[in-house]
């Protein structure tokens, strides 16, 4: 690709290199823009008698192709693209979901220097029509070779981001206290509900039990029989772990314990068990208050159904300082 200045009469065809204001100020023609018969007519009007353009050489692909192959590898799930001027191909969630992305084939696609990809954080919630990611190329073409090494890495690994919609989520939770497991809902219960409502959800079963091994065994049991997409176990007392009073009795019904601690702050006493696929999270303090804490972070996964993994637990230390 090679720029150069021409007379606009010979310019039909090629690449706009700049943008062109009219002498108002106000935009013309936009970089990137493709010169048609028309365009030439109208910057005849407007007295101009030369351009900076460019045209593309073999082997090479216009930056508006470049991204819309890209884009179109590049995510899955509840997601719709839409081209944008300028080599961009933006990506929109068509309904509530939680964005997956994968970390690492993300740094290898933007190590190349023709195409790069910017997504929402991963984990994060998404609202229908937010948008979720965008791709830009090098202004103009992508030659063709660096254009399918990406489509390749894409195809092979692919894709970077998942859009996993939120749909029908039925959350339990289990409020328990070393006296009155009504004292432990009396204090939590509202702001529960006010974190839930923050992903358009909202509590669909609850139990109070004294805080006893077999007691709190047995409303596990009970809730998960009404198969929720996950259970909260919100205790007054601390610490969570596999030796206190709640991780005694998720062993006792089998839970397989996935995590304990999270490198988050706040929300370090962070225990994940799974019972069959049904996720069973205690985190105690983090139901105290509406501020920013662990549970913000894992909810969205947790509601979208995807099986949160201790590997990626430990990940989440780096942005993991919430307040």
């Amino acid at each position: 690709m090679k720029a150069q200045t021409v007379a606009v009469r010979d310019s039909a065809g090629r690449i706009l290199c700049c943008t062109i204001f009219r002498q108002s100020g106000r935009k013309l023609l936009a970089k990137g823009h493709i010169l048609s018969d028309e365009d030439i007519r109208l910057l005849e009007t407007e007295g101009l008698g030369q351009v900076w353009v460019t045209e593309l050489e073999d082997g090479e692909i216009g930056e508006d192709e470049a991204v819309a192959q890209v884009a179109a590898e590049t995510g899955c799930g509840c997601l719709e693209i839409r081209l944008a001027a300028g080599g961009r191909a933006n990506l929109f969630a068509t309904e509530d979901c939680c964005v997956l992305v994968d970390e690492e084939l993300l740094r290898q696609i933007n190590c190349t220097s023709s195409i790069v990809v910017a997504t929402s954080p991963n984990f994060s919630h998404a609202r229908a029509e937010q948008r979720i990611a965008t791709v830009k190329s090098a202004p103009f073409a992508v030659a063709q070779p660096q254009l399918e090494t990406v489509i390749n890495i894409l195809r092979e690994r692919g894709p970077i981001l998942q859009a996993r919609f939120i749909r029908s989520a039925a959350v339990a939770v289990l409020y328990t206290d070393p006296l009155d497991g009504e004292r432990a809902r009396q204090l939590f219960e509202p702001v529960v509900r006010q974190r839930l409502d923050r992903f358009g959800v909202a509590p669909s079963f609850a139990l109070s039990p004294t805080e006893d091994e077999g007691s709190v065994a047995r409303a596990l049991e009970h809730l998960l029989r009404a198969r929720p997409t996950g259970i909260l176990v919100a205790s007054t007392s601390a610490p969570a772990g596999p030796d206190d009073v709640v991780g005694r009795a998720m062993a006792r019904i089998g839970c397989h314990l996935e995590r304990f601690l999270a490198p988050v702050e706040p929300g370090n006493l962070f225990l994940l068990a799974y019972k069959n696929e049904i996720p069973i999270i205690s985190a105690p303090g983090c139901f105290r208050s509406a501020k920013a804490n662990i549970l913000d972070v894992v909810l969205p996964p947790m509601l979208a159904r995807y099986r949160i993994s201790g590997w990626e637990v430990a990940g989440l230390g780096h942005g993991g300082l919430l307040g």
